[in-house]
């Protein structure tokens, strides 16, 4: 009965240490998986990050050559209108509900109809100091020759002074383009570079610019399908066509 029992025991610590290492390597190659995020592209040219076809968009990124971090384009199909679509771009308060980890933001200068400056905090990854960014936003609405409204975003950091516990980031800027394909699907097309400034791994700078546009396309369809936006009458500040591309 002894022998019995000594083999049992030896068997059983023989299944443990085989299962630990098998959990091990699988945690493993999980990890070494996930450091695909993290290493840096060799190639100029966009690469494709995602592909949701559910949804209809596509993320890419790219390395620039006199740049550390990637720059990002994302193309999608919001099934909204464009003057919906723009109502939810112009209530510039609330876009904590849907722009990448924005916790504060708000107007602080109307230049036109067609020109802002608006001042966001984006909240920073846990050891990170929040950074604070204003953007110079501008407008170009659609005519009778260009069916898209085509807004081009800026950094502005010199405009306000540093607030105390932010970082203030240098880049910010983006153009996107609006295109009504029909009254109920407008096609955005996005190209921009993100610099949260201070001291940032390059590696999780990369992650974000990966992950936040695809985040905040997602955001957009939300927002266009809240009443607030959808079944807001009131007069916008420059003339949007919903079906301006249709014959």
């Amino acid at each position: 009965m002894p022998l019995f029992s000594s083999y049992f025991a030896k068997l059983k610590i023989y299944l443990i240490c085989l299962a630990s290492l098998i959990t091990y390597q699988t945690v493993y190659a999980k990890e070494y998986n996930s450091l695909d995020e993290f290493r840096p592209m060799l190639s100029n040219e966009w690469q494709l990050v995602k592909h949701d076809r559910q949804r209809h968009i596509k993320t890419y990124t790219k390395r620039e050559d006199d740049k550390a971090i990637r720059s990002f384009k994302v193309e999608g199909l919001l099934k909204t209108k464009l003057s919906t679509l723009t109502r939810v771009l112009m209530d510039f308060e609330n876009y904590s509900d849907w722009y990448w980890e924005v916790i504060e933001s708000k107007l602080i200068k109307q230049v036109s109809p067609t020109e802002y400056y608006l001042y966001l905090v984006h909240r920073a990854p846990y050891g990170i100091p929040n950074r604070d960014v204003i953007l110079h936003a501008i407008v170009s609405p659609q005519t009778d020759t260009q069916n898209y409204i085509l807004l081009t975003v800026k950094a502005a950091p010199e405009m306000l002074p540093i607030q105390p516990k932010l970082v203030r980031m240098p880049a910010e800027n983006m153009t996107i383009k609006f295109t009504p394909l029909s009254q109920e699907v407008v096609q955005i097309e996005a190209e921009g570079y993100i610099d949260p400034g201070g001291q940032v791994p390059a590696w999780d700078a990369n992650l974000i610019q990966r992950n936040a546009p695809y985040s905040v396309t997602l955001g957009l369809q939300r927002m266009t399908l809240q009443d607030r936006y959808l079944h807001n009458h009131r007069e916008l500040p420059f003339r949007v066509y919903d079906n301006h591309n249709l014959p």
